[in-house]
């Protein structure tokens, strides 16, 4: 089950409230909103829910809540009327829209004055991985799914009158939602079968280079030479791996 894994992390939940600024009231739209692990916990901070989903796995996984409206759907066609919501965010799922142009069109029609927050990652940011010399296939693509976050931010902006703002996010080193990155500092997460299907790119991956990489990674744990080259990972708080909120609104950011 994908909830087993991937738990809405507390300070994700509380960086999406500062950067939403909106009162306790407010209707905010999840969009790619998965099982609804981050959409319950913003209910559960007052917010009116509205989750757009297209995976109909991932809906028969969504615990009911009755904050929680929810809605099978597309991000190029989100099946809510223009200007029904106060803000729009979206977690670690611009990656899976097939078109960025008319996702984004779509997230200002719904929400008309904004803001829009999405918590993504830009894989060219941040500090050198030690994945990809496990798993280069899986790590290169990351590459294909995530676009610059300057080109993000031009789709969303545009010709519009409107402003975004970059808000880095170093993943630390007890993040309770376990994605792809949360391995850094604990490499032995990834021999978890259960723990890799809640990832993305493994649960796309071929199962032939998945194999061959833990192979890899199991023998330089073994060997100890992963920990020769890696070890101080394990001590650190945080690491900066290219995760990042970007807040989109039509007035001017901070």
């Amino acid at each position: 089950m994908y909830n087993a894994y991937r738990n809405a992390d507390e300070r994700i939940v509380n960086i999406l409230k500062q950067l939403l600024a909106l009162p306790r009231d407010a209707t905010i739209l999840d969009l790619g909103a998965g099982t609804g692990n981050y959409t319950n916990a913003l209910a559960a901070s007052g917010f009116k829910m509205k989750a757009v989903e297209p995976s109909n796995i991932m809906l028969g996984q969504a615990v009911s809540n009755r904050n929680v409206e929810w809605f099978s759907g597309t991000a190029a066609s989100i099946p809510l009327p223009d200007a029904s919501v106060d803000g729009v965010v979206s977690i670690l799922a611009v990656h899976h829209f097939p078109d960025l142009t008319p996702a984004a069109k779509e997230m200002w029609r719904v929400t008309g004055s904004g803001p829009i927050v999405l918590f993504t990652i830009d894989p060219r940011k941040g500090e050198s991985f030690w994945f990809k010399n496990y798993f280069p296939g899986i790590y290169q693509r990351l590459f294909e799914a995530f676009v610059p976050v300057e080109e993000l931010i031009a789709i969303f902006t545009g010709d519009r009158d409107a402003a975004a703002g970059i808000h880095a996010f170093p993943l630390p080193g007890d993040l309770s939602d376990l994605n792809m990155h949360t391995g850094w500092n604990r490499p032995e997460i990834y021999f978890n079968s259960a723990i890799r299907r809640g990832m993305s790119g493994f649960a796309m991956a071929d199962p032939a280079e998945v194999e061959n990489g833990l192979n890899l990674l199991r023998r330089d744990l073994e060997s100890g030479e992963w920990d020769k080259v890696n070890g101080h990972l394990r001590t650190k708080k945080e690491y900066d791996l290219g995760f990042m909120f970007v807040k989109i609104a039509p007035e001017k950011l901070p």
